[in-house]
């Protein structure tokens, strides 16, 4: 009887009161419990799309929607990891149709490769080299011991004509750079064939270990490095055609990136 009473005053005061306070005189939401609070039977939220009363299910938690919306059951999901053992944590891939292009003119004046091409050169020191613009964009490292791995490819076309008894030919070069340092480069030559407007598929993979933790940014940069007997008017072209018979959609470049870590930070998953 003592209890029936009690929680129709509780009721009476909410009503009349617009705020209550149990442990507190100074009430800030419409009931505010300063203490403990042990709840016997059950929870629900107001469903305000039909107006029914949801109790959420087994494992649930209550989520706000911020100021105005009711809260509503989510599903908490925590990860399984293994001490010492690499999960995969972050991955995407980018594609990019725009290329570039680099004209007889525009040729790297790289004199020593060895010297010039070294991890961790930063990009301004690589004259003649264009970052494919689609392919720069940023990454996350959440632990200190990662390995990140990516995989380019792209189609390297020029304007070539037919090969002759002496080769011609254009050296060039493309490297992954992580915050404009270098991590991976290929160099490889493009040859004229027995057709004309000679194109090559280019393939490469890279991988860098334990980048800091925070957010990164990955680019993908290429320079034309030398010419061998080729003509004034012969352009190299990086992820895009450089005669019609391919197009931006054959030559474009894509860009994958798997970052592997040791978990260090078990932040919980809400779906």
């Amino acid at each position: 009887m003592k209890n029936s009473i009690s929680i129709l005053f509780l009721m009476a005061g909410l009503s009349l009161s617009g705020q209550v306070g149990i442990g507190t005189d100074s009430p800030k939401a419409r009931l505010d419990v300063n203490g403990d609070v042990n709840l016997r039977n059950k929870i629900v939220v107001l469903n305000t799309s039909d107006n029914t009363l949801s109790q959420g299910n087994n494992d649930q938690i209550l989520v706000s929607q911020g100021e105005g919306y009711p809260p509503i059951w989510k599903s908490l999901r925590i990860p399984e990891y293994e001490p010492n053992k690499f999960y995969l944590i972050f991955n995407n891939s980018f594609s990019d149709r725009a290329g570039v292009k680099f004209t007889s003119t525009e040729q790297s004046s790289i004199t020593s490769k060895s010297a010039a091409f070294t991890k961790g050169a930063d990009i301004s020191s690589l004259p003649g080299f264009k970052k494919i613009a689609g392919l720069s964009q940023p990454i996350s490292v959440y632990s200190g011991e990662s390995k990140t791995y990516f995989q380019f490819e792209t189609v390297v076309q020029a304007n070539l004509p037919a090969n002759g008894t002496t080769d011609i030919s254009i050296d060039y070069a493309c490297g992954i750079f992580v915050d404009d340092k270098l991590v991976n480069l290929r160099q490889r030559n493009l040859k004229a064939s027995s057709a004309t407007s000679t194109f090559i598929t280019h393939n490469q993979i890279g991988v860098v270990s334990n980048l800091s933790k925070g957010s990164h940014m990955v680019s993908v940069a290429c320079s034309r490095l030398g010419s061998y007997r080729t003509a004034n008017d012969v352009v190299l072209a990086v992820g895009i055609n450089a005669a019609t018979n391919i197009n931006d959609f054959i030559a474009q470049s894509s860009l994958k990136v798997d970052v592997y870590e040791i978990p260090q930070v078990f932040n919980p998953i809400i779906n």
